[in-house]
């Protein structure tokens, strides 16, 4: 387990729940990758790598709704922007989804 936090900091982190509109693949990355451009309702369009090609094909990520951190700075990963933190669990190397049970509106809040 990592260090303690307050509930005032996990406030602080901005998590919503988006739809998986546009992937490739992402050949200039280090690790195995997908480039994901995903649809956050009222937010907007958010761009992010994720290292998921061990469980996912492309086709299976369109219209998937996932749940990513979108209050991040934007970090440069190759020639590539990422705007924002795609969540999974992580069972060995394999990196496992997070995504609302039901379709939700995108852009809903998790907490």
């Amino acid at each position: 387990m990592n260090d303690t936090i307050t509930f005032e900091d996990f406030t602080k982190v901005d998590l919503r729940v988006g739809t998986i509109i546009e992937v490739h693949d992402f050949p200039e990355a280090r690790q195995p990758a997908y480039q994901l451009t995903i649809d956050f309702g009222d937010l907007g369009i958010k761009k992010s790598s994720a290292q998921i090609t061990t469980l996912y094909k492309k086709n299976d990520l369109l219209n998937r709704q996932i749940v990513a951190v979108v209050n991040f700075p934007k970090k440069q990963i190759a020639k590539f922007m990422s705007e924002c933190l795609v969540l999974g669990a992580v069972n060995g190397n394999d990196v496992i989804l997070l995504n609302p049970e039901t379709k939700v509106k995108n852009g809903t809040v998790v907490s």
